[in-house]
């Protein structure tokens, strides 16, 4: 089973934003810190599943078990539904995704249990890009 932990971090509503993946897949790891630009914080979040569920396409055949301490995005996914029509984008992006794989989770977890996804998110909005 693959684990995807996924987080995203806004300086600001909206401001500099980042999201951190962060995927292991038994011994072998993975660590994404992915710049967004000026966002909110629940776009970064969207755009952390969206590069987090792209970045283990490759891995699509196996169990993608994910977690996040987003509460809107769990949403989103489990619904396949976002209230607020400003973010609606994001689910056309997230469904077709989401439907290449065999078997997707996702599951909430705390802040401090996302640490690894939260401090690559973190490290983003502090780089130069």
């Amino acid at each position: 089973m693959i684990e995807l932990f996924i987080d995203g971090a806004s300086a600001g509503s909206p401001g500099k934003s980042g999201a951190g993946v962060f995927i292991k897949n038994g011994q072998n790891s993975q660590k994404h810190s992915i710049p967004l630009g000026n966002l909110t914080n629940h776009e970064a979040e969207y755009e952390a599943l969206i590069h987090g569920l792209t970045l283990c396409l490759p891995l699509k055949d196996q169990i993608i078990s994910c977690k996040t301490d987003s509460q809107a995005v769990i949403g989103a996914v489990e619904k396949r539904y976002i209230r607020n029509k400003q973010y609606a984008h994001y689910l056309e992006k997230m469904i077709p995704l989401l439907d290449q794989y065999e078997l997707f989770f996702i599951k909430w977890i705390s802040s401090k249990e996302n640490k690894v996804a939260d401090e690559l998110a973190r490290k983003a909005i502090r780089s130069k890009k």
